[in-house]
């Protein structure tokens, strides 16, 4: 049985946010909030408001840096929160000030850094060397090596069954997402005919990333493979930056038919990391909407301020 929730006839704030174990985080511009399907079946919630974002953390280009860092620090905290409420053990949770959590995080950001930024870099390297191809080729090759190894994983991953429902969670965190900007009832029946891809996916900002990076990539001045490798991690923050922009132009002007085919690939993706939910999974969706949208309501949200991508 689903809540229904009045729509305001204006929707005034972006709401995006991702898919945990057995439930969904959405993020509004006051906080966020957490809704899990805990095992005797009960929907449990947790909410916490967001400090706005204000001055220099809302200048472009920089505003991604801090949308990028958000994203991981409070990704984590749902995940944990998530994990915590699934095993029962929601009494106990301690999220992110747990030494384990921290160390957990930090592990999962180095090996993501090393696979996904460094293995193509270095293998592309590898190739240049081997074939004597030009810098142009090897950038090319780094490119094609860093989307393959992202689909790779996302279509190893997907094959699991708990996976699979974490990405029927976020078909369910999108179209609840697209029935708000609609203005459509916020029940099961009206988030239903919504699809299970959004512009403002983090899926999508993946492969921005990796499109930004072959053309930021190719300006490198020549130098040692080692000097190269650093000016990729130094470049982080330019490339999140820049990626962020593209994107939220793209959901921005998204109604424009040349957008949409130029930016059609990231909805593309998004088949890998989304499923259609059942009607379980909307109303956790939806109640995790719900909850964000009441923190708002008591909350003075400065016109503009945004949340991440769904």
């Amino acid at each position: 049985m689903s809540e229904r929730v009045s729509v305001p006839p204006r929707v005034t704030a972006l709401y995006g946010g991702q898919a945990v174990l057995e439930g969904v985080m959405i993020r509004g511009p006051a906080g966020l909030a957490v809704a899990v399907r805990a095992p005797d079946g009960q929907i449990v919630r947790w909410t916490t408001r967001l400090p706005l974002r204000r001055g220099w953390r809302r200048w472009p280009l920089l505003r991604g840096v801090f949308v990028l860092w958000e994203t991981l620090r409070w990704g984590m905290e749902a995940l944990w929160f998530s994990a915590t409420v699934a095993a029962g053990e929601i009494e106990t949770r301690e999220g992110l000030r747990s030494p384990a959590a921290l160390l957990t995080m930090a592990f999962s950001l180095a090996l993501a850094l090393g696979i996904f930024l460094l293995l193509p870099a270095s293998l592309a390297e590898g190739i240049q060397q081997a074939t004597g191809a030009t810098a142009g080729v090897r950038t090319a090759a780094e490119a094609v090596l860093r989307l393959g190894l992202v689909i790779g994983y996302l279509i190893a991953v997907g094959r699991h069954p708990e996976v699979r429902r974490v990405f029927a969670y976020h078909g369910a965190e999108h179209k609840v997402v697209h029935a708000l900007e609609a203005g459509a009832p916020l029940t099961v029946a009206g988030a239903r005919p919504f699809p299970t891809a959004h512009p403002r996916c983090g899926t999508a900002f993946l492969l921005t990333v990796i499109v930004v990076a072959a053309v930021l990539f190719a300006f490198l001045p020549a130098s040692t493979v080692l000097e190269r490798l650093l000016l990729r991690l130094a470049l982080l923050p330019a490339l999140a930056g820049l990626s962020y922009e593209l994107l939220w132009l793209s959901a921005r002007y998204h109604h424009l038919r040349p957008v949409s085919w130029l930016f059609a690939p990231n909805l593309w993706l998004q088949r890998l990391t989304t499923r259609e939910p059942d009607d379980a999974m909307l109303e956790v969706a939806l109640a995790a909407l719900e909850a964000a949208r009441a923190l708002e309501s008591s909350t003075e949200v400065a016109a503009g301020d945004e949340a991440s991508g769904p």
